[in-house]
Parts: C-alpha cells; structure tokens; sequence
C-alpha cells in the first residue's frame, strides 16, 4: 500500500506538520528507515536516532523542525497510533479469494459465496463458515463447527467438531482448538486425590490404573478473539470451555477443559490454566503464570510473570511469585531475601563478640 503522510495523518485522525505530498510506502525502526518509510520516534530516545531529511510518526510536543524532518505526524498516544499505522501497511497472509480445487468440503458445509478457503483445507459435514471469512493452507475445521464473519484462520490451524467461532476471530498458524480435554480417572481413590485431602499424607502406594474420561463438550470463542501460535484450548466434558469476547492469548498457551475466561483478558506466551478454572473480565496474566484447577480469578487481576495462582484470587489484586502474593508482598520479601548474607554475617559477629565476653567473665 503507498498512500501520502497527509491520508495517512487523517487515517490516525492525527496532526500532520511539515509536507503532506511525501508518500508513505511503509514504515520502520528510527535511525533504519530508507526512502518512503516513515520512522517511529515514540520516545525522546528513539527521537535521537532519526536521521535529517526523513519523515516520522512522534509524540505530541515533539520539535520536527529542529529534528530536521521534512514531515511528521505528531500523536497524543504513540503505541496506540501504531496499532492504526501497522494495519495500514499490513498486507496480510494473501489468501486468494474463492475456494481452491484442492481443498475438501463436506456437501453439508454452509460457505459464505465471499470467503476464501486455501489449498488442502478439509471442511467436515454441518460446518458453517460466514461472510469475509479467509481459511490459510492445511487447515481442518470439523463437523459441526461454526466459524463467524471476517474470520482469519492461518496456515495448519485445527479446529475440531462443535466449535464456535464468532465474528473477526483470528487464529495464528498451529493453533488447536477443542482437543479432548486431559481427564482421567482411577478405579479406587487415586494418590493425587489423596493428598489433595491430606496435604502431603499417603496412607499406602499402590498400583494404579487411569480410565478417560471422555470430552463431550465444544468450545466457545467470542468476537473479536485472537489466539497466538501453537496455543491449545481444549473443549469441555460436558459444558463448552469458553473464551469471552476480546480476549487476547498469546503462542503457546494452555487453557484446560470446562475453563471459563472472561472478556477483554491478555494471556501472555507460556500462560497455563488448569481445567475448571475460571478468569474474569480483563484479566492479564504475564509470561508462563499458571492458574490451578478449579479456582476463581476475580475481574482486573494482573499477574506479574512466572506467577503460580494456586488459591482463588480477589478482583482487582496483583499478584508476583510463587506461590503468588500481593506484589508489594513478593517485592518485600525478596529485598529480604537478600539481606539475608548481610544479617547472618551480623549475627555471627555479634556471636562472636558474646562468646568474648563471657569468656572473660569466666576468667574473672
């Protein structure tokens, strides 16, 4: 796409300075932007790498003149205007519109007359796929499945039987939806029940033997849901695991059966949440924090990376360590943590200096 820095001022609904004729061809880093593309100087320091002549994307009460640009488009909120920037300039996986001669399509399947359906798709029977949907290479949708408008799917996505997906979802490549949840269970009393009765106690080991139980339920995506690559989610025993509209998941992340995320969460890379558990609304939860089974967590929680959630936690808390605690706690703790060689090496002198004067009373 090229367009003028002007149109592409007036997309941001931003303020333009300086030439509005330049054309925009793409945009990149500050101090790495060749001819046509406009650089990003969020922040005084990336300012101090532009080079004089170019163009830019700055924070409000930024100088362009004495930066020596010949056009700027000047924005209250930087990060946010590059989310309207990138999608401008982004050209997509390039499906090509209609339905390829190699895919498969149940005769049963419902096909919106403008989605697109890339090469080697399998498309089972009852599947409904709706309007401005755009189906990537070697993926498999099954029977059943519903998937809404303006949804992206990439390349090797799976997406299993009585999934629901709603409108403008997007899946990134390898993602896996409705596999069989991880649930099995043991003739007797197994040793995981057991201790979670006791604590730790274990009246005898024995030989067990796991029995699976089976995974009737789907899944349940709302509008506008976006899952990173390789993430799983996994559909319900009975009831429908389900992710609430607007959230965002990132690659490789778990969500286990019969879960219950809220709207508008963020699941950062390597998060894993046990079955059962359920998320609130705006939930964010920071690289590879994992959540245990059946637990709440309450609306506006943050978890800070690495956290272990291992207890319900309240709405609007945030949460550090392992097991997690209030963050000031965490941060609290760990400050002790290392004052910990500078005290013992303080108690031993003062052991030392005891033991000194006793000694001397002895002698006296």
């Amino acid at each position: 796409m090229t367009l003028t820095i002007a149109e592409l001022a007036r997309a941001l609904d931003a303020r333009l300075w300086g030439d509005g004729s330049l054309i925009v061809t793409g945009a990149a880093e500050a101090g790495q932007a060749g001819p046509g593309q406009i650089a990003l100087a969020t922040s005084s320091a990336y300012a101090e790498k532009l080079a004089p002549g170019g163009m830019a994307l700055l924070a409000d009460g930024s100088d362009p003149e004495a930066l020596g640009l010949r056009a700027a488009i000047l924005v209250a909120r930087p990060r946010l205007a590059m989310a309207g920037l990138t999608r401008a300039f982004d050209p997509g996986p390039g499906i090509a519109p209609g339905i390829h001669p190699s895919a498969v399509i149940d005769p049963g399947a419902e096909i919106a007359p403008d989605a697109a359906i890339g090469p080697f798709v399998v498309i089972g029977a009852g599947v409904r796929i709706g309007a401005g949907a755009r189906i990537a290479a070697h993926v498999s949708i099954g029977a059943g499945t519903v998937i809404g408008r303006d949804a992206l799917i990439h390349p090797g996505v799976r997406i299993a039987h009585d999934v629901t997906l709603g409108d403008r979802v997007i899946l990134n490549p390898g993602v896996s939806i409705g596999g069989d949840g991880f649930s099995f269970v043991t003739p007797e009393k197994s040793g995981v029940e057991e201790i979670r009765e006791t604590l730790g106690g274990r009246a005898e080991i024995r030989a067990q033997h796991w029995t699976r139980i089976h995974s009737l339920g789907g899944v349940e995506i709302g509008d506008d849901v976006e899952v990173g690559a390789n993430a799983t989610i996994d559909r319900g025993t009975i009831r429908a695991t389900r992710i609430g509209r607007g959230t965002k998941i990132d690659n490789l992340v778990q969500i286990g059966h019969n879960c219950v995320v809220g709207e508008d969460c963020l699941l950062c890379g390597l998060v894993g949440i046990a079955g059962s558990a359920r998320i609130g609304n705006r939930v964010v939860l920071g690289g590879q924090v994992g959540v245990s089974d059946n637990i709440f967590v309450g609306d506006d929680v943050i978890a800070g990376g690495a956290t272990k959630i291992f207890t319900n936690a309240p709405a609007g808390r945030v949460l550090l360590g392992s097991p997690a605690v209030k963050m000031e706690t965490h941060v609290e703790a760990q400050k002790n943590i290392r004052r910990l060689p500078r005290l013992y090496a303080q108690v031993a002198e003062l052991r030392e200096t005891v033991k000194k004067l006793l000694d001397k009373d002895a002698r006296e």
